[in-house]
């Protein structure tokens, strides 16, 4: 029997990733906010709370350099299953221990395993889409990755209000995680990742990536800055320019809302127009909605518009990035390319609410509009001079 023509193969294997990942995330999401609000039962201090959450991230920003090593150890199927697997065991475990020092090293190995999931799926995905609607299907993904943060939460917020007890919504969590592994091993296995033996591996790989394409790690350190980083300090702005607590933390809202309605545009019109015109456009949006910002304080309104803007142009730049490394990109140099994105896009995210609480805290008039007029100036510079040639 003749193997199925590569474009079902394609098609069936994004659905399988599309609907792995979905179901996964949202597991993570209803599974993350449930154990701090069971630590903080147990009387745990804020700051323990927090050391505990970071455990996650840790993982991630320990795995990420390496992501390439085990996709040409295992190939990207491979890597793609061990990434479905570890955090099905890891929460697992959890479900079946009550000791926090066993959750925090789960926690770890599931952030570990969050990291390489994270850039094997993007990579896949920008393998597997055809070239003439790869905008578009990158679009689509990283709007339902969106989703999920909407999806998990609220999941979580039902099932507690229906009286369900935690311990059984853990159990409900891990299951979804458990499917989202079976429907992993429905993804085809991609021959280049395997292939491809001249790419170096690790911290050589990784520069390797910067060095041919530096645009993606700054489109990811604005991208980052402007949509993930932004949401831990949009709610102290919003008191600090009058806002009730309430309205205040659904500017992050607004801006989850911006990025969710733009990747699919943003994705249609790469196709469309080419890499290099949305990147530009996107860049520009950015760095308008920091200029309105000085007058957000005597027009409450804009710092919605703002907001809206911050979410889709931010996610707009990191999914341009991500469409311009499917272009330029296959096989290891893809993943290491993607790692390189996702490092710079962390990293942004971090330095946002650090740079930002203290911009807030000296001027939230004009400090906090400089700091990020600035941010965002500098990264349009860079994006206008370097961008990708598509």
């Amino acid at each position: 029997m003749s193997p199925p023509p590569a474009s079902d193969r394609g098609r069936a294997g994004l659905t399988a990733l599309f609907g792995a990942t979905f179901l996964e995330l949202c597991g993570l999401f209803m599974y993350g906010p449930l154990l701090l609000f069971t630590l903080k039962e147990r009387g745990l201090s804020t700051s323990t709370i927090g050391l505990f959450s970071a455990a996650q991230w840790l993982g991630m920003a320990l795995a990420t350099p390496f992501t390439a090593l085990w996709v040409r150890r295992l190939g990207a199927r491979g890597a793609l299953l061990l990434s479905a697997a570890v955090p099905f065991v890891a929460f697992t475990l959890m479900n079946l221990t009550e000791q926090i020092a066993v959750w925090t090293v789960l926690y770890l190995c599931a952030g570990m395993a969050g990291s390489l999931r994270w850039i094997v799926a993007e990579s896949m995905v920008a393998e597997l889409a055809p070239a003439a609607r790869r905008g578009r299907i990158v679009g689509l993904f990283e709007t339902m990755v969106g989703l999920t943060f909407v999806v998990g939460p609220a999941l979580l917020a039902a099932l507690t209000s229906a009286g369900i007890d935690a311990h059984v919504i853990r159990w409900l969590a891990t299951t979804l995680m458990g499917v989202a592994l079976l429907l992993s091993w429905r993804v085809p296995a991609l021959h280049s990742h395997l292939e491809d033996q001249g790419t170096r591996l690790g911290i050589p790989g990784i520069v390797d990536a910067v060095r041919a394409a530096p645009v993606v790690m700054v489109a990811g350190l604005v991208g980052g800055f402007f949509e993930a980083g932004l949401a831990s300090v949009l709610p102290l702005y919003g008191l600090a320019i009058g806002l009730s607590a309430a309205l205040a933390a659904l500017l992050v809202s607004a801006s989850g809302l911006g990025s969710a309605l733009m990747m699919v545009p943003v994705g249609e019109l790469v196709d469309r127009w080419g890499r290099t015109r949305v990147w530009r456009v996107c860049a520009l949006a950015n760095l308008l909605a920091t200029l309105l910002l000085p007058w957000v304080s005597e027009l409450g309104a804009l710092a919605w518009v703002v907001a809206v803007l911050w979410g889709g142009a931010g996610g707009g730049l990191y999914t341009v990035a991500m469409i311009d490394i499917g272009h330029r990109h296959q096989g290891v140099a893809l993943v290491s390319a993607t790692s390189v994105l996702v490092m710079s896009y962390t990293f942004g995210g971090m330095m946002a609410p650090a740079l930002g609480g203290a911009a807030l805290q000296w001027s939230p008039q004009w400090g906090f509009p400089a700091l990020l007029a600035t941010w965002a100036a500098v990264g349009t510079w860079a994006l206008w001079r370097r961008g990708p040639t598509g």
